[in-house]
């Protein structure tokens, strides 16, 4: 990582731990379990939205079944780390690949998802030998937190659309000093993915997405030749008509939605602090070989990052 860049504040990375407090999660507890549900439905099926019994059981799931504490200590078996970009607390996880010669692979999450989508996919995409995968098949993973998702920071300002977290993403790799990369993402992350395709920013070497956000957005200019294609037109017609009432008033209006969620969301990760930093080391950059070559120096402060409520 060269000064030569950027201020040593503006590239600063820093370790992340999460650790939680045992207060948010009884609050969070307490608040399901004081929630007033609604009455239940009128009908036998879907037509009115979601079931009365399906919102109980999730409560409960919620309330009793689910293991943070699990989720916690998985997340923080793995290098995550934050940096400031462009005045925003981006968080990421990052894991190398024991083979040299793998291929840096940014993954980029979707709505409502977190880096957690992606926790079963970094073994066998950094280790693919151990999985019963050729070497040539590995790679760099780094998973970064969407703009105010997880734990990266909530945006202070308007304008973090997906060309902005674009160049954050394409700024984040070149931090890493990867030179030669690929992304991927599915949801929101395709829309991220596709416009970092569309910015081509330098070192960029190819995308691949799971959701295609234009086809979604205007159906009719899909072809319908074969009995495959209209199938999936179908399907496309389908979640437009049934599974898609959540979405309309969201791009206009996401307060109307987002004060209920805020009632029954926890205190975290908004209490989410780094504390200063003692200390900072840097270890030489070790330079790789062969077609998917890249450098990555690894900058980090020896501070860590918790959440405290």
């Amino acid at each position: 990582m060269s000064s030569s860049t950027a201020d040593s504040a503006t590239v600063e990375i820093n370790p992340f731990r999460i650790e939680v407090g045992e207060e948010d999660l009884a609050d969070l507890r307490r608040r399901i379990a004081a929630a007033r549900l609604p009455s239940g439905e009128l009908v036998d099926d879907r037509s009115q939205g979601v079931q009365l019994t399906t919102i109980r059981e999730l409560a409960r799931y919620w309330q009793n079944g689910y293991d943070w504490r699990a989720c916690e200590s998985r997340l923080n078996a793995l290098p995550q780390f934050t940096t400031r970009i462009e005045g925003l607390d981006v968080h990421f996880v990052h894991v190398r690949s024991p083979h040299p010669d793998a291929l840096p692979l940014i993954i980029t999450h979707g709505w409502p998802g977190s880096v957690v989508e992606m926790l079963g996919t970094v073994g066998p995409l950094t280790d693919p030998v151990a999985h019963g995968g050729p070497a040539e098949d590995a790679f760099h993973l780094v998973l970064p937190s969407l703009p105010g998702y997880g734990f990266s920071a909530q945006p202070a300002e308007v304008g973090w659309d997906a060309g902005r977290t674009a160049r954050a993403w394409a700024e984040l790799m070149r931090r890493l000093g990867y030179t030669r990369y690929v992304a991927q993402g599915g949801d929101v992350g395709a829309a991220v993915t596709d416009t970092m395709a569309r910015q081509a920013p330098e070192g960029l070497a190819g995308i691949h997405l799971n959701f295609l956000r234009n086809g979604l957005a205007d159906a009719a200019s899909l072809p319908s030749e074969s009995e495959q294609e209209r199938a999936a037109l179908d399907a496309i017609n389908t979640f437009r008509t049934s599974g898609f009432g959540y979405f309309p008033s969201r791009p206009p209006d996401p307060r109307r939605s987002a004060t209920p969620c805020s009632t029954l969301r926890s205190r975290w990760p908004p209490g989410c602090s780094t504390t200063t930093p003692t200390a900072t080391t840097r270890s030489p950059a070790r330079s790789w070989t062969g077609s998917r070559s890249a450098s990555s120096p690894e900058t980090t402060s020896s501070t860590t990052s918790r959440c405290t409520g």
